[in-house]
């Protein structure tokens, strides 16, 4: 079972908890997450589709084999869902320097920290 916690008017759909935590650091406005865990079951899905139809929802998962499969999935059941992506040479959504998350945010008009928005990968 996937929980929505309700936060912003926009839903991002990750694959995981490190996904969820590593685009929150970029993000400057509130928006609820979906963490499929990486993979997901016809039932679930069916749910999130349903419980997310009307809503505003994104979708940032990984650039890799599975990644895509969830991707290719989640199009099928929520068309308006637009799609962000990492870029193919990190793969992965938590691996991503947070300077390209934020572009790739900014890009799909999400409200992020100008400071991640330069070359610079700022790590604490």
């Amino acid at each position: 079972m996937f929980k929505v916690e309700p936060v912003g008017e926009k839903v991002l759909i990750v694959e995981g908890k490190t996904d969820r935590e590593r685009l929150e650091q970029v993000l400057r406005e509130p928006v609820s997450f979906v963490c499929t865990r990486g993979t997901i079951g016809y039932e679930e899905l069916l749910e999130i589709a349903e419980r997310l139809e009307d809503e505003d929802v994104y979708v940032f998962v990984d650039a890799d084999e599975s990644g895509m499969k969830l991707r290719k999935q989640l199009r099928r059941e929520l068309p308006r869902a637009k799609h962000v992506y990492t870029q193919k040479m990190y793969r992965e959504v938590a691996r991503t320097p947070l300077h390209v998350l934020a572009k790739a945010l900014a890009n799909a008009h999400f409200d992020v920290d100008p400071k991640w928005l330069t070359e610079v990968d700022h790590r604490p």
